[in-house]
């Protein structure tokens, strides 16, 4: 059984699923993984959610690709002669029943290879899709047509998250346009740490939401 296990994708890079993934991680007590990590001299997301979620090393899973430029996952790999295959990616059995967030990189289009995208992954995995997307303008053409590749997709959407200044307007345009539930937001936070983090799945996050979500994958 699958408890509280979901997969956090973008309407693009750098949006804030690694923020939205420690959120979640924090509150829901759970293991981290990004099966496939670009710009790793950079940074590494695995890292970043550890110090902001307070996670330990038992909890971050050991990414199944991992390429130092910043670049589409795609691209990374062709730089360093390699090709990314996703029959070596598979969710660790022993994480069954194991509340677990899943990153992606980049968006839900996003090549990883020359036949597949980002959206493959997700199909693979079958966990449900949390969309992060930005709160400002913009946002619902970007957030609806993510919404429409995830569904010609098939693959379960849990809901969207918006991140940036709430905006009460672009939240309800993409609920009824995008016939979706928004999960919950994370406005701008002067300080970035498991605390502030708690504090705004408890404030600004439909709780009810992952706690019916884990009883229904428990049952």
């Amino acid at each position: 059984m699958r408890q509280l296990q979901f997969f956090i994708t973008g309407t693009d890079t750098g949006i804030g699923k690694t923020v939205l993934s420690a959120l979640l991680c924090a509150a829901l007590e759970a293991h981290y993984w990004k099966p496939i990590q670009t710009g790793a001299d950079e940074d590494s997301d695995s890292r970043t959610v550890a110090a902001l979620a307070g996670l330990p090393a038992t909890r971050i899973l050991a990414e199944v690709y991992k390429f130092a430029p910043p670049v589409s996952p795609h691209l990374a790999a062709r730089w360093v002669g390699e090709r990314i295959d996703l029959g070596r990616v598979s969710i660790p059995g022993e994480l069954s029943g194991r509340p677990l967030i899943v990153e992606g990189a980049g968006g839900v289009l996003v090549p990883i290879n020359e036949q597949e995208f980002m959206l493959d992954l997700m199909r693979l995995l079958r966990l449900p899709v949390i969309l992060a997307a930005r709160s400002t303008l913009g946002t619902i053409n970007h957030t609806l047509l993510s919404l429409a590749a995830l569904r010609s997709g098939e693959v379960q959407i849990a809901g969207v998250v918006l991140i940036g200044e709430p905006n009460a307007d672009n939240r309800e345009a993409i609920e009824r346009y995008g016939r979706v539930r928004v999960l919950g937001e994370i406005p701008r936070l002067a300080q970035l740490n498991r605390t502030a983090l708690l504090e705004v799945f408890a404030v600004r996050f439909d709780r009810e939401f992952f706690i019916d979500a884990g009883q229904a994958q428990r049952a």
